[in-house]
């Protein structure tokens, strides 16, 4: 049953994706197709997700569930942004990564097993989970950005452009997001240190540093974009940087522990 509903959600991701990349290439607008085979692919996975998580009043949290489970947020968040921004080009590489998660968490083995969580730490564990989808987005939308940017420059790749809102407009989203992000990111952290027994226990430790080492990289990123206009390739810098801090926070222990050393 879950490999059946994860191969149909990868079916219709896909098919939301090859749609999307005719109208880029076409150069023209896009339409509900590519929303439609979106959704249809995000609510599928969305039953497949639940029965993998939920086991018998405990949750599973191994690392490609947890990986299901923020391509699954993403491609939620992109899907009811594109409602009002343009952003419907960020589905060429969301959807298809959303649909191959989702399988992987089906058929690789469980390499955890589930376990009850408080209310408290199951708070901490969202609002950590929201905010690194939300600075996945943000790095997408200024790669995307970076795109924009050269295909104004040359004069070349008009269906991009075309496709896309003004430069300002992508701009003023990016740095929308990595303020929503930031925010999520503080309260995932202070809901650690009040929830979380010891946030700096030897299997935490190197996890709550690096967690605040990015939380600092994008706090600079804001104040420089305030205070110095930051933007294009300084602002990918420092927005790729952070976020390779937190994904190495937020997986890098946890591929350890699951995949070598409880193997």
């Amino acid at each position: 049953m879950l490999t059946v509903l994860a191969l149909a959600a990868l079916a219709c991701y896909l098919a939301a994706t090859v749609k999307q990349w005719q109208f880029l290439q076409q150069g023209t607008k896009p339409n509900s197709q590519a929303k439609l085979a979106g959704a249809a692919g995000w609510l599928l996975h969305t039953l497949a997700l639940y029965l993998q998580l939920h086991h018998d009043h405990a949750i599973n949290l191994a690392v490609f569930n947890v990986a299901s489970l923020i391509s699954w947020l993403v491609a939620g968040i992109v899907l009811l942004s594109s409602l009002r921004q343009s952003i419907d080009n960020l589905y060429l590489a969301v959807f298809p990564l959303a649909g191959l998660m989702g399988l992987l968490s089906v058929l690789v083995p469980e390499t955890a097993s589930a376990r009850p969580y408080s209310g408290g730490l199951i708070a901490h564990i969202l609002l950590s989970i929201l905010a690194y989808s939300i600075f996945t987005i943000a790095v997408l939308q200024a790669l995307l950005l970076q795109l924009q940017e050269r295909a104004l420059k040359g004069h070349g790749r008009r269906a991009l452009i075309n496709s896309l809102p003004p430069l300002q407009t992508m701009e003023r989203l990016l740095f929308e997001m990595i303020g929503t992000g930031l925010v999520l990111l503080s309260a995932a952290l202070i809901t650690g240190f009040l929830f979380v027994d010891d946030l700096f226990a030897q299997q935490l430790v190197h996890k709550t540093v690096l967690s605040i080492i990015a939380w600092l990289l994008y706090s600079i990123l804001l104040i420089g974009r305030w205070q110095f206009g930051w933007r294009s390739r300084t602002a990918l810098r420092w927005i790729v940087g952070g976020f390779g801090v937190l994904a190495f926070a937020f997986f890098g222990s946890k591929i350890v522990l699951e995949l070598f050393i409880n193997s």
